[in-house]
């Protein structure tokens, strides 16, 4: 029985595009006669190994050759099936399409997306924001390739997004991390800069409000006594007030340990350590906010301060925070972040210097937390009665 042979050719025009590439092709011979097929894959002449039939010198070598192992394990494959099914074997009967085919050159973009992240630098929270992203043009296109990301294709994902009851700066963010994947496209020459789609695309975004605790509202959170059967939501809680009272993020409340409790002496505790997402060195002064309300709740685990700072995953404790207002009986939808918000408008509200604020929360930028206020009608009211004396 014969069999087509499959190798890869690359430059087969001897022309290189205007960005010194060429196209790589498998050749698929039968009975005196070839035929090609694209792999969509370019590189340059210094990136081709042609005596190895590899890619060499190329930031993504390792994915890319394993592609093109794939394209043509997939035209064997068809191959086979055919002399399965009785088909008589023919170059032509080779060249129609396939999904398992085409799925192994159409989702390059997403894989490439995948296998970039992974390489790269970036922060861990950045890399799974980026993967979520990633995840979501997964199930809105799962074969896309780097060409089909169009203006049109833009749309069409932000209207997937919408029906998906995401908010408007959920949707700008995925876009966002969509435009880093495509630009690393651009920089990898996957394509042109004048193909990239951004360039007339407009994210859209709304003023964010910050939801916060009112006083009245964390005081129902402060004497929420839990039902016997929604005892379990107890450390949640305790974490939630814990951060309500010191401001810190999840990702910073996480990764404590007793080792970030520095005691001065037997009532001066301090919280010292190194936030996640800025890199800046905090130092908050448990002792001296809100009547060191957080020092009561880490004497609560006194025997294992540890056991406070391990929590959940987020999203699992935003789920038990809903349970939890439910509860406390507050018409609020608040999530695990709305702690650090609280925080930082509960210190404003009460007089607490603006630049003393931003210090506490690790804010590299005095705007950031100039967003914060003028949260309470009644901290207009305070401040302007302060200026009447």
């Amino acid at each position: 029985m014969e069999k087509i042979s499959y190798r890869l050719v690359y430059n087969r025009k001897n022309s290189l595009n205007d960005k010194g590439m060429a196209l790589i092709q498998v050749e698929a011979y039968y009975k005196k006669r070839k035929i090609y097929f694209s792999t969509h894959i370019y590189v340059t002449p210094e990136q081709w190994d042609k005596k190895q039939q590899l890619i060499v010198l190329h930031p993504h070598s390792e994915v890319l050759n394993r592609m093109l192992e794939e394209f043509i394990l997939n035209l064997q494959w068809k191959e086979l099936e055919y002399w399965k099914q009785g088909k008589v074997i023919s170059l032509d009967l080779l060249k129609q399409p396939s999904k398992r085919q085409q799925d192994s050159i159409r989702n390059l973009f997403i894989r490439l997306g995948r296998n970039w992240v992974e390489q790269s630098n970036r922060k861990e929270s950045t890399k799974n924001n980026l993967y979520s992203t990633l995840s979501l043009l997964q199930e809105f296109s799962p074969d896309v390739s780097i060409s089909d990301i169009s203006y049109t294709y833009l749309k069409d994902f932000e209207s997937f997004l919408i029906k998906k009851g995401h908010a408007v700066n959920t949707i700008a963010k995925h876009l966002r991390h969509l435009r880093t994947l495509v630009n690393e496209a651009v920089r990898q020459d996957l394509i042109t800069s004048e193909a990239n789609p951004f360039r007339k695309y407009q994210i859209r975004t709304v003023a964010s409000k910050h939801v916060f605790l009112l006083p009245a509202e964390l005081q129902k959170l402060e004497n929420l006594s839990l039902p016997e059967r929604h005892k379990h939501l107890q450390h949640t809680l305790d974490a939630f007030l814990f951060c309500c009272y010191t401001g810190l993020r999840y990702s910073d409340f996480t990764q404590l340990s007793v080792n970030n409790l520095i005691k001065l002496d037997k009532h001066n505790l301090w919280i010292v350590f190194k936030s996640i997402k800025t890199n800046i060195e905090i130092q908050i002064p448990l002792y001296l906010l809100f009547q060191g309300k957080a020092m009561a709740i880490l004497h609560k685990y006194s025997r294992n301060p540890n056991l406070l700072f391990s929590l959940k995953p987020n999203s699992s404790v935003n789920k038990e925070l809903k349970k939890i207002g439910e509860l406390a009986q507050i018409q609020k939808h608040f999530s695990f972040h709305t702690a650090r918000h609280t925080n930082a408008s509960l210190l404003i509200y009460e007089g607490v210097p603006i630049t003393t604020v931003q210090k506490l929360l690790g804010h590299q930028s005095i705007k950031t937390t100039e967003g914060y206020s003028n949260v309470f009608p009644s901290t207009i009211i305070n401040d302007l009665k302060r200026c009447k004396r």
